[in-house]
């Protein structure tokens, strides 16, 4: 059977750590800390004395003081790795962690999943050629050297790197290795392990190049594993959960995430809130406990990004600087009509499209797919086409040369809906409300990712009501706005009603209208 050598590498918070140790270590495991030399050598002499006598834990050989983004954290680890393989003889399997990471699992699982996967759990995707990187310096990190910490010396960080880029002082990566990328959280068998260390001794070079590199507890063993091991061996994945928000920063979790983390396919989460004392709990008991039945489902990271979402309304494209004083044109009239059910309101488009000679294009702004004539690159991507909205829906006009044009809208998209609204063109919106059944809502959770095969009844039952309010909250969100040429057409209103509002927003006579409200299956789902 597996067990496992933990890697904490920690700095902070020593009652916690205690605790994490006793816990991981109750049941057979066994952990390995490097407690960062930069912390309060009184809250090291505590972690020392509680855990001292504790056969399962020891401690790295050599303290290292640890700075975000420094060759220093590679190094901790390495200390407390090497540690672990010395003293314990038996473990199976190294799993790195930190003081905020705790189990989601139980033991009994976490061994039984381990022994059967025979391979290495790390993140590890091309360095050039993957999108790993999103924001700030990529090369840059490997080809100039990096002296200084970025957080704490930014301008001597920058003006080092512009010198060297100045005397082209670049310099060639090792050439036998393919530098990797991905996060820091990995979970390792003994033999690779035991060939990193070993690697590390004969291969001076390749040490002294990412010691020098920029953020390299995101390359280096990651580089490491894909030179050393085959590649059926290694799955490119972390088995700690962890996420980030929209303005890259680890997600807490608090004591209302239980159910969700637990549910997940991970073995560990992080970060978990020091303030969430309820789950750590929770947490720490189930981490003991035996014969528990997890329903694994995947959508965590949907539903995590759809509940915090919730309150929050912000502006998803901030407007570019050319595109200011840009307009659709005075004599232009762009028709948006607003739906949530997809489906109803491009069958409406089409019915429209069929009896009056008006362009229409359908969710040009949410759907990749949305067949769009070839407009120079500007329309390849959701990206591109919000980016350059005006200009793009201006071309729309040219392509079809026609100055009446409808768009289909999601009604999220209200940032979208205010630009075009706040136009010199004669812009009017027809809002389309569908009613939404419990089992739409539900069939809706699954088809976006908030929902999971495994999701149980309780689950839905809960996160139902939270759909629909959040559905009645975007309508009301744009009737807010009290837009001028504002119209609707309500699934249960009256097919009369219905056609008047449709003929004012089409400018057309009222029996046309009529016949296309009373197309039987417009609202069927």
């Amino acid at each position: 059977m597996s067990r496992i050598a933990f890697i904490l590498l920690c700095h902070k918070d020593p009652a916690a750590i205690i605790d994490q140790a006793e816990r991981l270590t109750a049941v057979g495991d066994y952990i390995s800390i490097h407690f960062d030399a930069r912390a309060k050598p009184e809250h090291f002499a505590m972690i020392k004395e509680a855990l001292g006598p504790n056969p399962n834990v020891a401690f790295a050989k050599k303290r290292i003081k640890c700075g975000w983004g420094e060759w220093s954290l590679v190094e901790a680890s390495l200390y407390a790795v090497e540690a672990a393989v010395d003293a314990f003889p038996r473990a199976t399997h190294f799993y790195m962690l930190s003081g905020d990471c705790m189990s989601v699992k139980t033991a009994e699982y976490a061994h039984e999943f381990l022994d059967s996967n025979d391979c290495d759990f790390i993140e590890s995707f091309d360095f050039f050629e993957s999108d790993w990187i999103k924001t700030g310096i990529k090369e840059e990190r490997l080809v100039y050297r990096h002296w200084f910490n970025e957080r704490n010396n930014k301008w001597l960080f920058y003006k080092s790197m512009e010198w060297q880029q100045r005397l082209g002082l670049t310099r060639e990566i090792p050439h036998d290795i393919d530098v990797q990328i991905g996060s820091q959280w990995w979970c390792l068998r003994r033999e690779t392990v035991e060939a990193i260390i070993d690697f590390t001794k004969r291969r001076k070079d390749v040490m002294r190049f990412f010691a020098t590199t920029w953020i390299p507890d995101e390359t280096f063993f990651q580089t490491l594993v894909r030179h050393l091991v085959p590649g059926k061996e290694i799955q490119t994945r972390t088995l700690t959960f962890l996420m980030f928000t929209d303005y890259g920063m680890p997600v807490n979790f608090y004591n209302d995430h239980y159910d969700m983390l637990v549910a997940q396919d991970f073995l560990f989460a992080r970060k978990i809130s020091p303030e969430a004392k309820e789950l750590r709990a929770r947490l720490g008991e189930l981490w003991a406990s035996e014969d528990v039945d997890f329903r694994i489902s995947g959508e965590g990271r949907n539903l995590y990004k759809f509940l915090a979402g919730r309150g929050r309304v912000g502006r998803r494209f901030a407007p570019r600087f050319w595109e200011a004083e840009a307009t659709l044109g005075r004599h232009r009239e762009l028709m948006i009509m607003v739906c949530k059910k997809w489906h109803v309101a491009k069958r409406l488009l089409d019915q429209i499209k069929q009896r009056v000679d008006v362009a229409g294009v359908e969710y040009l702004f949410e759907e990749e797919g949305t067949p769009l004539p070839d407009l120079g690159g500007i329309q390849s991507s959701l990206d591109k086409r919000a980016r350059h909205r005006r200009v793009l829906v201006r071309m729309l006009y040219d392509v079809y040369q026609t100055d009446r044009m409808i768009l289909c809208m999601d009604p999220s998209n209200l940032d979208l809906l205010q630009d075009f609204m706040s136009d010199r063109s004669t812009t009017k919106v027809l809002e389309i409300n569908c009613d939404f059944s419990d089992d739409y809502l539900a069939g809706h959770a699954k088809r976006t990712g908030l929902a999971g095969d495994h999701t149980t009844d309780d689950q839905l039952d809960r996160l139902v009501p939270t759909l629909r309010n959040d559905l009645h909250h975007e309508l009301d969100r744009i009737r807010d706005q009290d837009y001028e040429n504002y119209h609707r057409i309500n699934e249960s209103g009256d097919p009369e009603e219905n056609a008047d509002a449709l003929a004012r927003f089409l400018e057309i006579d009222r029996n046309t209208a009529l016949e296309i409200m009373q197309i039987h299956y417009l609202f069927s789902d």
